[in-house]
């Protein structure tokens, strides 16, 4: 049996929670997998996996021998990076689970920059508004509005701005509200439906030590970004959007600014990757240009009293 081979494909069974996942994502025969997984069981006489019909769990001596052995394969991945010198062109696949909003404003047209340093990496962009499991999804890391818990390493990129905005031909029929709570009232929000949750967004509004949550009158709901931002510019109600998502429209007046005397709190961005996840130097490469490229390309719609940190 080869061990090493044994070991790796424990651990991605470990990940995927599943044989047969754990067997597409290696490519290998399911039975393949089964039965190196049950070698290392006999060589080191002790029940790593709990099968049943429905899932493959964990037993507490599996979860010792994965967590020791994910530093050992991080460490062998280390170890030959250095001999072929990929310390110096970093290669091999990320994949990355991220927003289609981050993935077509920030990742995407800045590729060619991100190529051009690293031209051997190639990436995997899993871009919706549907958030992965990065165990079970075999993710390298995420950029999400939200921290990951503790079986993370999150890193806050930064925050950004939100815009509350109409399209003017919704405001020359509705007029301009002129306080949050006109839209309960005569007003019609688009709201957006985060798939996390399965529920409409409230509409939050700060002025001063005054904060509301408006949920809005609604006939439109939509759970993806694109096409909420496109039914905001044709003119179906006034809705709350990231300001790097709508400024081409703003700056070409399809969409209008309203009650800009009220603020949203700043939309907080995070990348975050799997605290046994070893942070390989392809992985570390492309962190930290994410984190420089928030700064650099997204800075001018950033909440500048939002501090970054590791």
């Amino acid at each position: 049996m080869d061990q090493l081979l044994a070991i790796r494909v424990f651990t991605r069974v470990v990940e995927a929670g599943s044989f047969t996942k754990a067997a597409a994502a290696l490519q290998l025969p399911k039975a393949t997998v089964t039965k190196l997984v049950q070698g290392l069981e006999a060589r080191l006489r002790v029940q790593l996996l709990e099968r049943t019909t429905r899932r493959v769990t964990v037993t507490a001596d599996g979860a010792a021998y994965y967590e020791q052995t994910g530093r050992l394969l991080g460490e062998l991945e280390d170890i030959e990076a250095t001999l072929s010198s990929a310390h110096k062109s970093p290669r091999g696949k990320l994949r990355v689970d991220l927003s289609s909003i981050t993935a077509s404003l920030l990742i995407v047209p800045a590729l060619p920059r991100f190529y051009a340093l690293y031209p051997d990496i190639e990436l995997e962009l899993d871009a919706s508004d549907h958030v992965a499991d990065t165990i079970a999804d075999n993710i390298d890391c995420v950029i999400r509005g939200t921290a990951y818990d503790v079986a993370h390493v999150s890193r806050k990129l930064g925050a950004l701005r939100w815009v509350t905005c109409a399209s003017p031909g919704y405001l020359a029929r509705h007029g301009a509200p002129q306080h949050p709570r006109d839209l309960d009232g005569d007003h019609l929000i688009v709201a957006y439906v985060p798939p996390r949750t399965g529920r409409p967004m409230v509409l939050h509004f700060e002025r001063g030590d005054e904060t509301l949550a408006i949920k809005g009158r609604r006939r439109l709901a939509i759970n993806d970004s694109n096409p909420h931002l496109a039914a905001g510019v044709a003119g179906l109600g006034v809705l709350q959007i990231l300001e790097c998502m709508a400024h081409r429209h703003l700056e070409r007046g399809e969409l209008v600014p309203v009650l800009t005397d009220w603020q949203r709190p700043p939309h907080p961005l995070y990348l975050a990757y799997p605290q046994n996840r070893h942070l390989s130097t392809k992985l570390r490469v492309f962190v930290d240009w994410v984190e420089a490229l928030f700064a650099t390309d997204l800075g001018r719609f950033s909440d500048t009293s939002f501090k970054t940190c590791p």
